[in-house]
């Protein structure tokens, strides 16, 4: 019998139809659970509709939704009767939901039920059939009611469907009529059968598969469509690129990554292989897992963590595990001892068809005069998947002349090897295209676009014409701003970089592999070597301790590009191409750049964490000179002359500690704009600026000797940015900031000797100041409301004040400055009373006032923009204030410009930590939880906007999950699991993730760190207590909005874990926690009740 349906609904319409069972109907769709909703017009006459039966006996799983009327239907009974019938000839589930009625009275037909057997008894009495008919019915009912459901009287719905969805899913398995769509040409085919091969009807035995096939057929992506639609039936799951990591981390990197993937920890230490195979074996014993070796190129890698025994994770794993091991080499897969092995064949000629339509017209039809031609390549190209793409994208809108010479060129070039067919597309560049392509294989695959932009510029390839050609023939693809190539692409140009020599890398134009940069350096050189670029960044940590030696490089003479990171070098380095252009080596090992090195071409020169006392001795000619990085040169005392550095835009010494002056030349950089200074702790004075520098931001954060700052500063008109937190010694600041027109954040907080302050209490006439912070010095003694009259003549961002005492109610005058505020932080400042105008605040975004002693506070009602709150540590608070209602909150004053504005890097709710004198909790959490959730419906107005959405969270004492959260979950470590369907279904309707945690005091041990796993989120308790430690237990609810890039992006191996972190030192334990999918018809007035939201 073919089975039509996944599952079949019995259900009394006139109860339920508009509103239980709507939205279980709407969920099961979502879903892709084929689901048979009857339509009114089937339930005519007496008997049941033979649609009906149908329905029934071809549907995989049963739930019947009894409420009070449901007995009363004939119609109902029947089918349940149908339904009994069925489970009992085969083995299928029926799952009981008890909608307002209590079990009891369906299993024993007492209360309603029992008014309704009394009518049909009544009515059948003369008929004897109809008599045994309605008994029937009856051990149906009690029958169907003794099974494990759902009694769901008075409970939130959304959470219980969302419960049942994923019950159902379980049932139901791989196998649901309608499979999730991956979009992929001749995907679903394969799945089906690869499903076959792997057995996973079969729950009780280890079936290991490989997957084969030449490269670019398509063998991992056929994987991740199998394995994002059955991995949620396992309970320890991974999908790992072997080769990959393998390459880069050795034995034990693959190791603890498949592990870490496994068992969902972090920090997971490993030592040794022997160590790493024990652990195998312990923790996954008898486990039910699904594990995914892609990219296996090598016996070995199997070996190592299968201690040479090839049926140890056969062994190991439980029933119902299944291993997948996809494999180039069948040969490797034969010597493991698969069970099987599907070998991935290419595209039959109906979809090589269609996928080569879609890329060479852009659509599903050919266009006239093309037909002979196409049919013509595509028995050439033989259905190899990537061929096709790449050959199709070559020919869009060419020509039928142009078609013709390309086929010509791919006959004659044709191989048995598919990178000859790949070539063809490589052939076709010009010559400019190709050095491009060949960079990107070797050096910039997942680079940024704007970088490899401006490297390629440098080797005078003019990349924005090359990168868009290389786009349009499907050789890379930009996304996101970042240039990616699939790695049979990369495997074919750096074939082609080495084809003339493949053995002797000296002859190379391009080093990218360690040990081809080894086997160049060991050489004994009489010639000058040919290199131009050298990048070598990944490479096993096993090799670090082989000393390279550096006096090769002084034989490189036409060396351009030059990236070494985490080498040992040896011995000295004498000399340096004079056509560098980009110079980034990390921990560079040498007290100073070679003498004879003329930096006459150097762009980019990046030498963080070096060995260097100075750079070089005498001026150098840097006309070209963009970027100094010399960040955590610990033994750096000197910067160079950068006299002739006209176009240096960005200069980084943060970190130099024995650095205690700047060359004067650096006054003198008329295209600077970032000076970071930052932790340059023996640093005693600024330099002398000049008036027509462009100077944008200067970090002289923990500058601990600064004594003063140059009156010269007041010539940077274009500064925006100035922070001098943490320098301590700092007696006093220029009146000459006064002119800094332009800037708009100024940290003085932490200034401990500032009292000279007078230019504070200037006017300014500038309207573009909008944070000023001041905590922690004694600018905090002054009258800070006279500061803000004069400071602040456009929206205040942020007056920060900590740790002073004497702060009265005068600091809100009516003032039209103080109306424009936006933040107001009073910290510390031992109020006892705050103002009633501070209601009248109407443009006040954030307000923040940890640590006072206040008992209430004045209406916050009116202030509609307000989205963050902070009374922490507010012991006296008793009271929470009027906050504004949801229909403030969405009111249509809100302006999109001013409130993208307001979005970007804040953060918003309430906090109520540590307010121990609260009273009517319950309230306080209601108000808080209410308050949180319409300051989620206004930011969700802006989402097709601003993607950039901040989280959203309040927190308050207690220690009970509330009951519309999906909870019952008991707190392990700091780790939160969540079910990511909605991720893999794509459902556009989502639209974020509700999570509810209680975290308290520890009460033991604490659990180890777990191993963070690759695509895992991290969540932030949003708490600043210093020495201090959380006493008690406390709800934290936070929200994140979810971008609809991310539904786009969500891959199977993605695992949606929350780790639950805090800021400092303070420890903490998440004894609980809950979760809610949020979708957009949650945000609606008319479902806000079931959620419960409103009643908490």
């Amino acid at each position: 019998m073919i089975r039509t349906y996944d599952v079949f609904v019995s259900f009394r319409g006139e109860d339920t139809r508009n509103n239980f069972t709507s939205f279980l109907f709407h969920d099961l769709s979502r879903n892709g659970i084929v689901a048979f909703k009857d339509d009114t017009h089937l339930h005519k006459g007496e008997s049941i509709a033979p649609e009906l039966l149908q329905a029934i006996e071809g549907s995989r799983l049963f739930v019947v939704v009894f409420s009070k009327n449901y007995a009363s239907s004939t119609w109902c009974l029947r089918e349940l009767a149908h339904i009994c019938n069925c489970i009992q000839t085969s083995q299928r589930c029926v799952l009981p939901i008890f909608y307002d009625v209590d079990p009891s009275d369906v299993r024993k037909q007492s209360g309603c039920y029992e008014k309704a057997f009394v009518e049909h008894e009544e009515r059948f009495r003369e008929d004897k059939e109809k008599m045994e008919e309605v008994q029937t019915w009856r051990e149906s009912l009690t029958r169907v009611a003794n099974l494990s459901g759902w009694d769901i009287q008075n409970k939130p719905q959304y959470a219980e469907i969302e419960e049942i969805i994923q019950k159902i899913k379980n049932i139901l398995g791989h196998k649901f009529s309608c499979l999730p769509k991956d979009n992929l040409v001749g995907m679903e085919s394969r799945v089906e059968t690869l499903s076959r091969i792997l057995c996973l009807e079969l729950a009780n035995d280890v079936r290991v598969v490989g997957i084969s096939g030449m490269g670019g057929i398509g063998k991992t992506t056929l994987a991740h469509s199998l394995y994002e639609r059955i991995s949620e039936q396992y309970n320890f799951c991974c999908f790992i690129d072997v080769s990959k990591i393998y390459q880069a981390s050795g034995t034990i990197g693959v190791q603890k990554q498949l592990l870490s993937q496994c068992l969902k920890e972090k920090n997971l230490e490993i030592f040794n292989a022997s160590e790493g195979t024990c652990l195998a074996w312990e923790r996954l014993h008898h486990a039910r897992a699904l594990i995914v070796l892609d990219n296996v190129d090598q016996d070995r890698q199997l070996n190592m963590f299968t201690g040479n025994r090839e049926a140890l994770l056969r062994e190991c794993l439980g029933g119902g595990s299944r291993i997948i091991i996809i494999s180039r080499d069948k040969h490797i897969l034969r010597k493991y001892g698969v069970d099987d092995v599907y070998q991935v064949q290419p595209l039959n000629h109906e979809d090589a068809t269609q996928l080569f339509y879609k890329y060479a017209f852009k659509g599903n039809h050919i266009m006239s005069g093309y037909e002979e031609l196409t049919y013509d390549i595509l028995s050439h190209v033989q259905g190899h998947p990537l061929a096709i793409q790449v050959l199709g994208s070559s020919l869009f809108d060419r020509s039928i002349s142009q078609w013709r010479s390309a086929l010509v060129r791919f006959k004659e070039n044709k191989s048995d090897n598919i990178i000859g067919f790949l070539r063809l597309g490589f052939d076709e560049l010009d010559n400019l295209e190709k050095e491009i392509f060949l960079d990107i294989a070797c050096f910039f695959n997942n680079e940024k676009e704007e970088h490899v932009m401006e490297i390629l510029t440098f080797r005078e390839f003019h990349p924005e014409y090359g990168l868009q050609v290389l786009v349009e023939k499907s050789l890379i693809t930009i996304e996101d701003g970042d240039i990616r190539m699939h790695d049979l692409l990369i495997d074919l140009g750096r074939c082609i970089a080495r084809e003339k020599s493949p053995k002797e890398p000296i002859k190379w134009s391009r080093l990218w592999d360690y040990q081809d940069l080894l086997k160049v350096m060991s050489d004994k050189m009489e010639s000058v070597i040919n290199h131009e670029v050298i990048a070598v960044e990944d490479f096993l940590m096993e090799f670090y301790e082989t000393a390279i030696r550096a006096d090769a490089l002084s034989k490189m003479s036409k060396l351009k590009f030059l990236k070494l990171d985490f080498l040992n070098f040896c011995g000295n380095l004498d000399h340096l191409s004079n056509e560098l252009g980009y110079l980034i080596w990390f921990e560079y090992p040498f007290k100073h750049l070679p003498p004879s090195f003329q930096p006459n071409n150097l762009i980019h020169l990046s030498l963080r964490k070096s060995n260097m006392k100075q750079v070089w001795k005498d001026k150098k000619p840097l006309p070209n000179l963009r970027h100094l990085d010399l960040a955590h040169s610990k033994n750096l005392i000197q910067i160079p002359d950068l006299g002739e550095a006209p176009n240096l835009r960005l200069l980084d010494l943060n970190g130099c500690k024995k650095l205690r002056q700047l060359h004067p030349s650096v006054g003198l950089l008329t295209k600077l704009t970032l000076l970071n200074l930052e932790k340059c702790k023996s640093l005693t004075k600024t330099p002398h600026f000049r008036e027509n520098q462009i100077l944008e931001t200067l970090n002289l954060r923990g500058c601990r000797q600064l004594k003063e700052i140059n009156t010269s500063i007041g010539l940077l008109q274009k500064l925006t940015f100035l922070d001098l937190n943490g320098c301590g010694n700092l007696i006093s600041l220029p009146n000459s900031i006064l002119c800094l027109s332009s800037l708009e954040y100024l940290n003085l907080s932490g200034c401990q000797k500032l009292f000279n302050i007078q230019f504070l209490h200037e006017a300014r006439d500038e309207e573009q100041m909008k944070k000023l912070c001041i905590g922690e010095s004694p600018i905090c003694s002054h009258s800070t409301s006279s500061i803000m009259k004069r400071w602040f003549k456009s929206p205040l961002h942020l007056l920060h004040s900590r740790a002073h005492k004497g702060l009265v109610s005068c600091l809100l005058p009516s003032s039209p400055t103080l109306g424009c505020m936006r933040e107001l932080h009073l910290n510390f400042c031992n109020l006892v009373q705050i103002p009633d105008a501070i209601g009248n605040l109407h443009l006040l975004e954030s307000l923040c006032l940890r640590g006072n002693n206040f008992a209430t506070l004045p209406s916050l009602k009116k202030l509609w923009k307000l989205y963050y709150l902070n009374l922490q540590d507010c012991r006296q608070l008793k009271y929470l204030p009027e906050l504004p209602s949801r229909t403030d909150l969405s009111s249509e004053r809100y302006q999109l410009p001013e409130y993208l504005d307001l979005l970007k890097y804040k953060e918003a709710g309430l906090n109520i930590y540590g307010c121990p004198e609260l009273v009517e909790l319950e309230h306080c959490t209601s108000m808080a939880f209410s308050w949180t959730r319409q300051i989620l419906e206004v930011y969700h107005l802006f989402t097709a906007h601003y993607m950039a959405i901040p989280p959203i969270s309040s927190i308050i004492r207690g220690s009970e999950i509330p009951s519309w959260f999906k909870n019952d979950h008991e707190g392990i470590g700091s780790l939160i699991t969540v079910d990511e369907s909605p991720l893999m279904q794509k459902d556009n309707n989502c639209i974020g993730l509700a999570c509810c945690v209680v975290f308290g005091p520890p009460s033991g041990i604490m659990a180890p760190p777990k191993t963070e796993s690759v695509h895992r989120f991290r969540a932030e308790i949003p708490l600043f207590l210093g020495e201090d430690q959380v006493t008690e237990d406390h709800l934290w609810l936070f929200y994140y909005a979810l971008p609809q890039s991310l539904l786009t992006c969500w891959d199977a191996d993605f695992k949606l874990e929350i780790e639950i972190t805090n800021i400092g030192s303070w420890t903490f334990e998440v004894k609980k926690y809950g979760y809610c999918w949020l979708y957009e018809k949650h945000l609606e007035v008319s479902n806000l009740i079931m959620m419960g939201i409103q009643n908490l």
